[in-house]
């Protein structure tokens, strides 16, 4: 019989192995799932001759985008910054991004001192571009601009917005209170989306606030 290094012989070594084995095998059986993670089951992406759906879709279905401003710090360089947002309850969007803001971060103070502003939204953090580049133009992207403002706190808007917000991101309900979080809306003024070779589809913020269902849509002055 051969004896290892240590003295032990090949068998009892493969013998405790496979005990090693076993009982971690048992350990990750009875691991309880995180409690974080979540099972989310997408809508179909729209065809790609579908712009104004792709576009809702993306905005429909992301957690997250891209927040750029105007810097006030920075003496009026632009400043991107990753948000959390939310366009309406799960599967009855709005396509109006609304955002839990505090003036702590750079991205509220900007926009209270200048409401220029654009949200960017990838296909790609939804597991729906394969193993396609972000870049490639067949995994589709969304840039919404216009303006970011306050929403008046005491107005139907904001508990509609609250809803929307924390349906997606149960973790707000608990951001600190003193930290002022406050309600902010992306007036949608300019709609940059490329989801196929060819360029840009040209989609207006009308064709955009009308596709689906918007009896949640405040901002009626928007399509005029």
């Amino acid at each position: 019989m051969k004896q290892s290094a240590m003295g032990y012989s090949s068998s009892w070594l493969s013998f405790f192995g496979f005990r090693a084995f076993f009982f971690l095998s048992l350990v990750l059986l009875r691991s309880p799932p995180a409690a974080s993670a979540r099972v989310i089951r997408l809508p179909s992406k729209p065809d790609p001759k579908d712009a104004v759906g792709t576009a809702r879709w993306l905005a429909g279905q992301n957690f997250w985008g891209v927040l750029s401003t105007i810097s006030s710090d920075q003496e009026g360089a632009p400043f991107g910054n990753v948000v959390s947002f939310s366009d309406g309850l799960p599967g009855n969007g709005s396509g109006i991004p609304y955002f839990y803001l505090t003036e702590l971060d750079p991205t509220a103070r900007d926009a209270l001192q200048d409401a220029r502003s654009s949200l960017t939204l990838s296909e790609y953090p939804l597991g729906t571009c394969g193993r396609r580049d972000p870049e490639n133009p067949s995994c589709a992207k969304l840039t919404l601009t216009g303006k970011l403002k306050l929403v008046d706190n005491s107005s139907a808007e904001t508990e509609f917005a609250k809803n929307a917000l924390f349906a997606k991101h149960p973790e707000m309900q608990d951001w600190p209170s003193g930290h002022n979080f406050k309600i902010f809306r992306l007036d949608i003024e300019n709609i940059f989306l490329i989801d196929w070779f060819g360029g840009p589809k040209p989609i207006t913020p009308a064709q955009y606030l009308q596709n689906g269902k918007n009896e949640n849509y405040f901002l009626l002055d928007l399509l005029t």
